[in-house]
């Protein structure tokens, strides 16, 4: 393994470890055992280092992610949604410290460009993954704009999940009361139009 890939590992460790805005240069060359002008040399700064190894744990939990919307293949969509959020809520027992140093990272996003940039990225991909977990059959008649809300409308609800379960794990709803909470809204939607 070369110095860029020991680099990205470190950075990794040290994010899991100590978080976004805690990890100094220094922690990250002794988690590495590299050097200081490796940093540099291969990414420039540490904090395009540390934007790229969030990036990448970001991509390796949007596989796990992706795994969880494969394996919804349930007619119904709340019991897909259900499922999706269910897989969500499990993975922060093994991404806790990943979520923590990503909600760092989007408060630090506003003042690294290269950071809000890569976080942005993402999202854009995720966006087409999350919007097929709810259109079935390719969608033809879904507008662009109205795929693109629905993968926000989904990141959106990720997202707010993911802080509760951050700061009051206890009180943060399941998978299942997400769908029910959903039904719940769905149904007053349908009430109303009626009306």
């Amino acid at each position: 393994m070369g110095h860029r890939e020991r680099l990205l590992v470190g950075a990794r460790n040290c994010i899991y470890e100590r978080g976004y805005t805690r990890t100094t240069a220094r922690d990250i060359v002794a988690a590495s055992d590299t050097n200081l002008a490796s940093i540099g040399y291969h990414f420039g700064s540490k904090d395009a280092l540390l934007t790229a190894a969030l990036v990448q744990a970001f991509e390796e939990w949007g596989v796990e992610i992706d795994r969880v919307l494969r394996d919804g293949t349930q007619p119904d969509l709340m019991e897909r949604l259900e499922s999706m959020w269910t897989g969500l809520v499990e993975s922060f027992g093994t991404h806790r410290p990943l979520w923590v140093a990503g909600i760092e990272a989007f408060a630090l996003a506003e003042h690294l460009p290269v950071l809000r940039e890569q976080l942005a990225e993402s999202y854009a991909r995720a966006r087409p993954a999350l919007a097929t977990f709810i259109i079935r059959d390719g969608g033809e008649n879904v507008a662009d704009e109205t795929r693109k809300a629905v993968g926000s409308f989904l990141l959106a609800l990720m997202t707010g999940l993911t802080v509760q379960r951050l700061l009051d794990p206890e009180a943060a709803p399941s998978g299942h009361a997400m769908a029910e909470a959903l039904r719940l809204i769905a149904g007053a939607v349908n009430d109303s139009a009626d009306a």
